[in-house]
């Protein structure tokens, strides 16, 4: 006879108290922490445990007996329900207090350094529309609310985001608030277009369809790029859908093309890239620079933080005009290009091979001739033999992805002997790991949160080292 399944607490009128990571709000009930979406500190609700562990609970809400009077409307329709945003409901000044408390809390918690008195949190300008980049799913199983489950909705297909812990489900967005037109006009064109000619949406559960996914960019030169990509080969159809955007957005797509994605999953990194019309590519633009964006390059998806980010770490590098430097997980070669003409040379490093093609193509394209970029697995590349062929480095700037860097690309780092270190970060709990590891050797100088996400629980944050 099987164990009978243990009922889930529910708890009453419980006052909401935090914000936590991940977006979460935390309420404290039995000494136990439980994590909460969708609510905020100083509400008042009834909650329903949906996950018990030894050290904490996870809940939703069900009831709200008092709103925090710090609330306030959520902005969009779909808050809620398609996992983005999360925040909204939170004003900006509560956000960026939490996000800059998030930083300090994992530096002071986890590297266990000497800190100095933290630089306030740079807070973005625009709230809504900062993003250039989205990715929009076609589905036929669209995400259905309580009512409509109740009745007998007629039409399945949508064009918009996946649902939370649902691979399948997609909810069909009427108006996102994160990228500015043409964004929302060209998503609703090419879904009214597609269902007028009986266009088949794609089956997430059974990996077939001819409309699978549409990757739109933007520019602060004004020029947008769109990417179709399609489940099926039928180019008929592919010419009906390219000459409609072509035509119905003459003035406004600088760049249109698309891929055939017959593979299992949605990445198309591996994937032949065909232009349809315009150029294969759009500009983006930051001071004198121009960074040429292919449908498959990286780019900060928030251009007006990233010049301020960007900024920031030319002011923390503070160079002379003599300095060697070398820009760690470089990308396409944005920092370089954008500290190039301060100093005596940059080497660029990046795993991904087509990044640094990129990042080879924006300094020509800029006129630098001081630059250098390598392609290889960082821990492989950075080595001491490399450093003896290309020079010692004066100053590094490092922004590795979210998981940090690794010990041996650390060690490395510490035995090449800058002067300053300028560590950008996503993700300040790895970066405050790693700054116990050079704690030895270097004092941290100075430290800037920097809001690249409003509405979301994301935060970069800069470090600057320097050798003790």
């Amino acid at each position: 006879m099987g164990r009978a399944k243990r009922k889930k607490p529910f708890i009453e009128q419980i006052e909401i108290t935090g914000v936590a990571a991940e977006g979460k709000a935390i309420a404290k009930y039995n000494n136990q922490v439980i994590f909460v979406p969708y609510v905020v500190p100083g509400d008042v609700v009834d909650l329903q445990v949906i996950k018990k562990r030894k050290n904490y609970m996870e809940a939703r809400a069900v009831k709200v007996y008092k709103y925090s009077d710090i609330r306030q409307e959520a902005f969009c329709s779909h808050y809620g329900v398609c996992g983005g945003c999360k925040w909204q409901i939170l004003p900006y000044s509560e956000q960026l207090k939490h996000k800059h408390q998030q930083v300090v809390d994992a530096l002071t918690r986890i590297g266990k350094v000497k800190l100095p008195e933290f630089e306030p949190i740079l807070g973005s300008e625009q709230t809504k529309y900062y993003r250039n980049k989205l990715e929009y799913t076609f589905s036929v199983h669209r995400w259905l609310s309580k009512e409509e489950m109740d009745g007998e909705p007629k039409d399945m297909n949508a064009l918009g985001f996946h649902i939370p812990g649902l691979f399948d489900k997609i909810v069909d967005v009427e108006h996102c608030y994160l990228q500015p037109e043409p964004t929302n006009k060209i998503r609703l064109a090419i879904k009214e277009f597609a269902l007028k000619n009986s266009l088949k949406f794609y089956s997430q559960r059974e990996n077939k369809g001819f409309l699978r996914n549409i990757v739109i960019r933007t520019s602060s030169t004004g020029e947008v790029m769109v990417i179709v990509i399609f489940g099926q080969n039928n180019p008929d159809d592919i010419n009906k859908v390219m000459t409609f955007l072509k035509d119905e957005f003459t003035d406004e797509i600088t760049s249109l093309q698309y891929i055939i994605n017959e593979k299992m999953n949605d990445s198309f990194s591996d994937l032949d890239v065909y232009k349809f019309s315009g150029r294969d590519f759009i500009y983006e633009q930051m001071e004198n620079l121009k960074f040429k964006i292919g449908p498959k390059s990286f780019y900060q998806t928030n251009s007006n933080q990233a010049y301020k980010l960007y900024s920031i770490v030319r002011d923390f590098a503070n160079l002379t005009g003599n300095e060697m430097v070398y820009d760690l997980y470089t990308g396409t070669g944005t920092i370089a290009c954008f500290i190039a003409d301060l100093c005596k040379k940059v080497v660029g490093i990046e795993y991904v091979e087509a990044a640094i093609n990129d990042a080879k193509e924006n300094a020509k394209i800029n006129n630098i001739t001081n630059t250098e970029f390598f392609a290889g697995d960082m821990k492989n590349v950075l080595n001491e033999v490399f450093i003896k062929t290309h020079g010692n480095p004066d100053v590094i700037i490092t922004d590795p992805p979210r998981a940090g860097m690794h010990s041996a690309v650390v060690d490395v780092i510490i035995k090449s002997n800058p002067e300053k270190i300028v560590y950008v970060s996503c993700n300040p709990a790895t970066q405050a790991r790693d700054l116990e590891l050079f704690d030895d050797y270097y004092t941290v100088e100075k430290v800037q949160p920097v809001d690249m996400f409003p509405h979301t629980h994301h935060v970069e944050n800069v470090v600057l080292l320097k050798h003790r």
